[in-house]
């Protein structure tokens, strides 16, 4: 995402916070930047970690109350891939039509777009008479480097 359209994402997510009378404090900027500045998929907890790398005083409890107010927003999606955890998604309101591929092993997550699914949704709306105003896509898969050598290089960082 570019910078403009980076900084207007955190703007929109400001006046929804100001819409609905909640504080706009230290901790929340942080979160903001941190949510709105990755292209990365990240849980509560990475979030939090990456939060308390800039400043020890973000609590769990702004993390996890900031959470359901982004996602509320529509800025931010939350993904549920069965684990106890969800993922959220960054790009969401940049581009809210796209794929997911999840390695089993690693978590690593890949965005993908594909004309021919594009095609596929579209010609099975009309069949059955639906304009598709949105979809979800999410394949579960391994990474190669799983089938070669048994370990996943993104692991580790996870």
């Amino acid at each position: 995402m570019r910078t403009e359209a980076r900084e207007e994402t955190k703007r929109k997510f400001i006046d929804f916070l100001e819409e609905k009378n909640l504080r706009i404090t230290d901790q929340r900027r942080i979160i903001i930047d941190i949510v709105f500045d990755t292209e990365e998929h990240f849980t509560a907890d990475q979030l939090l970690e990456w939060a308390r790398q800039r400043d020890r005083s973000v609590s769990r409890a702004t993390v996890y109350r900031t959470l359901p107010l982004l996602t509320e927003s529509n800025l931010v999606h939350e993904m549920d891939f069965g684990k106890p955890y969800k993922f959220y998604d960054p790009n969401y309101s940049d581009h809210p039509n796209h794929n997911h591929l999840i390695c089993e092993n690693c978590e690593k997550i890949v965005e993908f777009d594909s004309e021919q699914i594009d095609s596929i949704e579209n010609e099975i709306g009309q069949k059955l008479g639906f304009t598709v105003k949105s979809q979800k896509l999410q394949l579960s898969a391994t990474c190669d480097k799983l089938k070669k050598s048994g370990v996943c290089d993104n692991k580790a960082s996870n």
